[in-house]
């Protein structure tokens, strides 16, 4: 089991917004959808962020607050598909990389509820942007593949987790990331 969160952490930190969007045309729905969230800064890191928080807080948290994200992100896209307007979505998405990224750095311990209610939140507008972006799609194809992405970064975030407590000399790391994200996310939004 720590091998294979290693491993998922070391593909999300390896991961950069180099990547082009996948042709649904030409490498199929699902494979663009797999792609997307990993084209974009703002999605690696909030994402691994998520999953991170989730493994400091523990118990339910640790496998509530990644679904609760995944959900809602699903339910963001369908709003968008269905011509839904979200109010703010882009801010949204950048205030979710500080407002996580502070989570982990300063390792807030709000109720499991208010935690999963922040990441649902903020996931609702992450899946919005994925709606506006959908392209030429197959719409259902394309929300797999990102689903799959997506829990597959939470699931870096959570093997990022069990390292940071598992290595000696590695205690603290996690907070460092999650300031890190913080300062990215700031970044990102004058950029």
């Amino acid at each position: 089991m720590l091998r294979l969160f290693s491993a998922a952490a070391v593909l999300a930190v390896l991961s950069t917004p180099a990547f082009a969007h996948l042709s649904p045309g030409t490498h199929g729905s699902v494979a663009a959808g797999l792609t997307h969230p990993l084209t974009g800064l703002d999605h690696i890191l909030a994402m691994v962020a998520v999953g991170l928080w989730a493994f400091m807080l523990g118990g339910r948290a640790a496998w509530a607050m990644p679904l609760a994200f995944v959900t809602a992100m699903l339910a963001g896209y369908g709003l968008a598909l269905a011509g839904v307007g979200l109010p703010f979505v882009e801010p949204m998405v950048l205030a979710s990389i500080v407002v996580l990224g502070v989570a982990v750095a300063m390792a807030l311990r709000p109720s499991t509820s208010l935690s999963i209610g922040i990441a649902a939140l903020f996931a609702l507008f992450h899946g919005h942007a994925h709606g506006g972006e959908v392209g030429d799609a197959a719409v259902l194809r394309f929300a797999i593949g990102f689903a799959i992405s997506t829990a597959l970064l939470h699931a870096a975030g959570l093997g990022l987790g069990l390292l940071t407590t598992r290595v000696p000399r590695m205690t603290g790391v996690a907070r460092v990331l999650g300031g890190l994200a913080a300062l990215a996310g700031v970044a990102l939004s004058f950029a």
